[in-house]
């Protein structure tokens, strides 16, 4: 990796000196075929621009002055990784009582450390669902003007939520009158912020329809939002062209979100009959983060998780990897959200097998986190696949994970849009 990190740079000095229009190859042992889990012996790719613009098998390029040649033999390339559910603004090695004192450009400069982290353990696209002070759409746009690296993001600015919710902040005291950012009560209040989420730079839309794990005073099965308010925000997230994510656990929220008409719903953790029906009935995506339970339950003392956040978490663990279960069963449509922020940033990979565990096949699993979370996005015409036509976001591991699902967690090799990382 430090070898292929150190040359990129130099073989682009050379494309500008001897060939403006330099191809780079890809060679490896294997190509992983995601939509039908077959594996292709000896691919090679060509890349321009940052485009695949060519597949052939068991061929050897023939090079330009300029060009380059990437060589993976002992490795299998598949599409780079997406996670739809993360929060690039927060730390959770650091105490809680500390994260209160940051200020929004010190959050910033974390999700800029952490886009990196994450992008070089192979998510090369993420969902952002929510940050203070539009503090991620700023990180999304210095990566796309090249200031510094990290992952293609879609990014909330801050999530909408009722007063007292779960998107707001109940940790202080009244006589400070703090109210977060995303606060909107009414049918009009939640448009006016939708509306102001779009004009400082946010590609997507959250809001939280129920009480959640990590909050202060709420009660993770309740129902915040009215069915009029959650139907107000996603009509006009939808009339400007985004997509809508509901934080919502309990049945009676996830219900009316899914009503609404919002794309996604996130957690997920006590679904039933009717909400299972109603998702494949509208097409709505399930994301649900399964893998952090054991990190809570177990660094969560230490670092300075309340007993009421802890005993939320216990009570909702269990009953969401069922509905899980129950989700992947009925055929839901399913996209990988991790909620990273709860766990540490770069660990993303760790939660496939946790979906494996409970009832998905390793390539349903792999789908969820590429293909599926693309159509989410509406990017499936040039996103989640290695296919001629499609950015070159490209990761490389050891085997076949089909296999061996945790090899996604050591990945070798890194590429976005035709860049190497």
């Amino acid at each position: 990796m430090n070898k292929l990190s150190l040359a990129v740079p130099l073989s682009l000095l050379c494309v500008s000196a001897f060939n403006t229009q330099a191809t780079t190859y890809i060679s490896a042992k294997a190509m992983l075929d995601i939509n039908n889990g077959k594996l292709i012996n000896a691919p090679l790719l060509q890349i321009d621009d940052g485009i695949i613009t060519k597949i052939t098998t068991k061929q050897t390029p023939k090079l330009q002055q300029g060009d380059e040649h990437i060589e993976l033999p002992e490795l299998t390339i598949l599409p780079g990784l997406m996670d739809m559910h993360v929060h690039l603004t927060s730390d959770p090695t650091v105490p809680r009582s500390e994260r209160i004192g940051q200020s929004v450009p010190r959050q910033a400069i974390k999700a800029a450390y952490f886009a990196e982290k994450t992008l070089k353990a192979g998510f090369t696209t993420l969902r952002n669902v929510g940050a203070e002070g539009y503090s991620v759409i700023a990180v999304r746009d210095g990566i796309n003007a090249g200031d510094i690296i990290g992952p293609r993001i879609w990014a909330a600015g801050p999530s909408l939520g009722v007063t007292g919710g779960h998107c707001d902040n109940n940790r202080l005291p009244p006589e400070m009158k703090y109210t977060a950012e995303g606060v909107a009560d009414g049918p009009w209040a939640v448009r006016a912020k939708v509306r102001e989420n779009i004009k400082y730079g946010a590609n997507v839309i959250k809001f939280c329809a129920t009480g959640g794990v990590f909050s202060k005073g709420t009660k993770v099965g309740i129902q915040q939002y009215s069915l009029e308010e959650m139907t107000a925000i996603v009509d006009e997230a939808h009339m400007r062209g985004l997509t809508v994510a509901a934080h919502a656990h309990g049945t009676s929220g996830i219900t009316a979100a899914i009503k609404a008409g919002v794309d996604s719903v996130e957690h997920v953790s006590f679904v039933d009959d009717e909400a299972i029906k109603l998702a494949k009935k509208h097409g709505t995506w399930f994301s649900m983060d399964i893998y952090n339970t054991e990190y809570t339950l177990t660094f969560g003392e230490q670092n300075g998780v309340a007993e009421e956040n802890l005993a939320k978490e216990r009570q909702v663990s269990k009953k969401q990897r069922d509905s899980f279960s129950r989700a992947v069963k009925a055929g839901v449509n399913m996209v990988f959200g991790t909620d990273a922020a709860i766990y540490p940033h770069g660990d993303n990979a760790k939660q496939f097998a946790r979906m494996v565990e409970f009832g998905m096949t390793p390539l349903q699993a792999i789908q969820s986190a590429t293909i599926n979370s693309a159509k989410l996005l509406k990017q499936d015409s040039n996103l989640g696949q290695i296919k001629v036509g499609f950015a070159a976001d490209i990761i490389a591991v050891k085997g076949n994970p089909l296999d061996n699902i945790s090899q996604l967690e050591q990945v070798e090799f890194v590429m976005k849009a035709g860049e190497v990382y």
